[in-house]
């Protein structure tokens, strides 16, 4: 296995229920496993969920949910709607609360040097409160 250059580490309250969600509802390949800690991948990003421990000098400060306040992550993958519709059967909603979708799909297209690149898109929360945006390359436009 390959391990990218930037992999972010979750501090997550319970790692089952992180594993489930990766895992079991957005089928993220379980790389490997110790007490406490999992490294998670699909289709290329990768993320390591690391259950909080009180005496962590890895903490800058207290956490308290939502644990992901003031960043997302962005996933891309090849087919966004084979994962919302994971999502929809696991019985995930379009509300504002936890564990939920939190903007339903959106195609955006962000400029970047004289062209349109294409997004079509979607949020949702983790059982701890990242963002995850899930998206799908739409294609390039020029301005």
């Amino acid at each position: 296995m390959k391990f990218n250059k930037l992999i972010p580490e979750l501090d997550v309250k319970d790692i089952n229920k992180s594993l489930n969600f990766y895992v079991n509802v957005l089928n993220f390949k379980k790389e490997y496993e110790r007490k406490g800690f999992a490294f998670v991948s699909y289709q290329g990003s990768q993320l390591m969920l690391d259950e909080l421990k009180s005496d962590s000098d890895w903490q800058t400060g207290k956490l308290e949910y939502p644990y992901g306040r003031g960043i997302n992550f962005q996933i891309e993958v090849t087919n966004i709607d084979h994962i919302y519709n994971l999502l929809k059967k696991n019985k995930f909603s379009i509300k504002k609360n936890k564990f939920s979708i939190k903007r339903k799909f959106m195609e955006n297209w962000y400029e970047c040097n004289g062209e349109l690149l294409g997004n079509k898109e979607f949020l949702v929360m983790d059982p701890d409160g990242y963002l995850i945006r899930f998206c799908e390359e739409l294609g390039v436009k020029i301005c």
